[in-house]
């Protein structure tokens, strides 16, 4: 009773704060159980939703357990459960097995690399009942020197159990998992890896009892289980506060979009790490979840780079400097555990480090971190250097060819979007134009990287503009060309690389027949030979989860306000059926992909982005005023933004089809859908 009443607590927190719990009903999720699990910075663990008291995988970095399973059974015979709610740091599952109803909480304890079961039982027949219990709890265990992108596979480094009163250790050279219950007169088999009792319940009688997990020791957990559970809601109850008072609410008479919107801004919560041995504290990896995807991807983190120094702004700064110590032509992540580069070099490093250096200085404001050295350079030199990157300043500015290694969109047919290739060419357009804008806040003069900017735009529509295509070519080391219609090309808008034929153009693919689906945006065309409907995230058959917002928001500042909230309105989807996105969704079906181990990564919050930056009209510019000019969208007419912080300054913007108001320092501002307001710099 005692838990239920402090649970009820938290959450009336919550509801008189306006704050959302994240969670989802089972009813509603999509997410195979493989890929179903909560997380809390410390842990992450499967929680296998069709068996009321199962638990599957255990990942506490640096240590894991692969094949760690723990299952409790009635009867001899799981229980099925019939109910279940999911939230970040807990699953409530409910079920029935002969009579006795089972409603348990697998809730992942703050600050400790451990768990807490809680299990209530109920007799619900008229006689007593005795119930025998068997504890299933089995897996290896090893410390994980690196995290790279699959989850960790641990099943050849076997434990030893040993049983002692009340507690279950398994143990190897790595260290030990810790089970312990308060369940009495448990007894350990070790022919069946069972752990044995009964509970005799009178009629009606109903009954809580626990079970802890941890790496390490569970004794201080078992004296005092409720309490610890009460913390760690409470704990996770604050974070969700926190998110809020860095980060704008939203309010929408379409409740789809708050929904969409709250669900982005999650992953910030999700993908936090606090452990010890990270080379970062915090760290925000590229996956959380099971496991999987730990090491930090630039591709990845560089995807929201407009909100990420809002949220954590010294974390940002941090994560920046990580990236420039290792050699970005050659890595495209850097390891939690070492700060070491790895894998190869992919052809977006240099955009997104780039601008991520420039968003975290418009947003913060922190001029001054443009000269902080970073291995005997300075930033704003490193930031020259990525810009050009296979280019000599000596020589004309050149289309680049970036080789045949298949690093940008992996297709995996016959078919490849390789050698000089047009999204990249023309997104270096505003690698120099950004690079020249760091470097005049800094007060330096690099006006020769706008020059190779606006060479580079007429040699892009010169060499690869197709005008009776309406499209880019990709040209070979041969002399031949090709056309490949990726959705990567979408990614020009707002670019002023792009002259009015070649937007015109490129718009006019954003149809029905070709990239736009009832659920989604299709990352290639249906039309181009190189869809494949199984290859989700850059090969057709949906797309990689920041894409869709990343384009929304490029269209909403080019002008296109109404094909930008065409994009979102297909993907609301996404907040109300799944707890949390991973790679890709299927755009032509209610589905996501499902091979792949990332399934909870870091840039879905670039849909929140997309709406305080895109549909707000939000923007920084270099000297530091802010611009506000909105567009709220025909789904959802009356919009919201309360609490925006940026570059020092607190307002509020709300929006109707009718105009727009900007509260700040006291001061109501109003103005008409379409007039920018500006808010000059202090």
């Amino acid at each position: 009773m005692m838990r239920a009443i402090v649970l009820m607590a938290v959450l009336a927190g919550w509801a008189a704060a306006e704050l959302p719990d994240f969670s989802l009903p089972g009813e509603a999720n999509i997410l195979e159980e493989a890929h179903f699990g909560i997380l809390n910075g410390y842990s992450t663990v499967g929680t296998p939703y069709r068996h009321a008291l199962s638990l599957g995988g255990l990942f506490a970095p640096p240590y894991a357990s692969s094949d760690f399973f723990l299952d409790v059974r009635l009867f001899g015979e799981r229980v099925p459960t019939t109910a279940y709610r999911w939230f970040p740091i807990e699953v409530r599952r409910s079920g029935v097995r002969r009579g006795i109803r089972v409603e348990s909480s697998t809730v992942l304890i703050t600050g400790r690399r451990a768990l807490l079961l809680a299990m209530t039982f109920q007799n619900t027949g008229r006689s007593e009942v005795r119930v025998p219990l068997n504890v299933e709890f089995r897996g290896s265990l090893d410390y994980i020197h690196r995290w790279e992108f699959s989850r960790p596979v641990t099943d050849k480094q076997t434990t030893t159990a040993i049983a002692r009163a009340g507690r279950l250790i398994r143990q190897n050279q790595s260290g030990a998992i810790v089970v312990g219950t308060d369940m009495p007169g448990m007894q350990w088999e070790p022919w069946s890896s069972h752990w044995v009792t009964s509970l005799t319940l009178a009629p009606r009688e109903s009954r809580t009892h626990y079970l802890a997990v941890a790496i390490g020791n569970c004794d201080e957990l078992l004296r005092d289980p409720a309490g610890w559970i009460a913390k760690s809601r409470q704990e996770y109850a604050e974070r969700v506060k926190g998110l809020f008072e860095r980060l704008p609410r939203l309010e929408a008479s379409d409740a789809r979009l708050v929904r969409f919107y709250n669900r982005s801004l999650m992953h910030l919560l999700t993908n936090e790490w606090r452990v010890p041995e990270f080379v970062l504290q915090p760290y925000y990896g590229t996956g959380a979840v099971l496991g999987g995807c730990l090491g930090n991807y630039l591709w990845d983190f560089g995807e929201p780079w407009e909100i990420f120094p809002l949220y954590d702004a010294a974390a940002s700064k941090a994560h920046i400097k990580q990236f420039l110590k290792i050699d970005l032509t050659r890595h495209f992540l850097f390891d939690p555990m070492s700060g070491e580069g790895f894998g190869p070099h992919y052809p977006v490093n240099q955009e997104k480090i780039i601008h991520l250096i420039y968003y975290y200085v418009l947003h913060t404001g922190d001029t001054a971190f443009l000269g902080e050295s970073v291995d005997g350079r300075s930033v704003l030199d490193h930031v020259i250097e990525q810009a050009l990157y296979g280019d000599d300043p000596n020589k004309p500015v050149a289309l680049l060819d970036y080789s045949n290694g298949n690093h940008h969109l992996e297709l995996r047919g016959k078919y490849r979007y390789d050698y000089v290739v047009p999204d990249l060419n023309g997104r270096r357009y505003q690698n120099y134009v950004t690079a020249a804008a760091l470097a005049k806040i800094a007060g330096r003069n690099r006006d020769d990287l706008l020059e190779r900017a606006r060479a580079l735009k007429t040699l892009l529509k010169e060499k690869l503009w197709s005008a009776g295509d309406r499209w880019y070519r990709l040209l070979t080391p041969s002399g031949g060309s090709d056309l490949r219609y990726t959705v990567q090309m979408f990614k020009l808008f707002s670019s002023p690389v792009l002259g009015q034929e070649e937007e015109a153009g490129l718009l006019s693919h954003l149809n029905e027949r070709e990239f736009l689906s009832a659920y989604g945006l299709h990352s290639m065309s249906k039309q181009d030979p190189a869809y494949d409907q199984i290859d989700i995230d850059n090969g057709g058959g949906g797309i990689c989860t920041p894409f869709v917002p990343q384009i929304a928001e490029r269209l909403y500042r080019a002008g296109h306000a109404a094909e930008a909230e065409d994009l979102l309105r297909r993907v609301l989807w996404w907040a109300d059926r799944a707890p949390y996105w991973g790679d890709s969704f299927v755009a032509n079906q209610v589905d996501y992909r499902k091979d792949t181990p990332l399934q909870c990564e870091l840039d879905s919050a670039a849909a929140a982005q997309a709406v305080i930056f895109g549909m707000f009209g939000i923007e920084v510019r270099p000297g530091g005023a802010i611009v506000v000019n909105p567009k709220p969208p025909s789904f959802s007419p009356r919009i919201s933004l309360t609490g925006v912080r940026i570059r020092g300054r607190h307002f509020d913007v709300s929006a109707t089809p009718s105009g727009y108001d900007v509260k700040m320092d006291g001061k109501l501002l109003h103005a008409g859908i379409g007039t920018p307001t500006v808010l000059e710099a202090r």
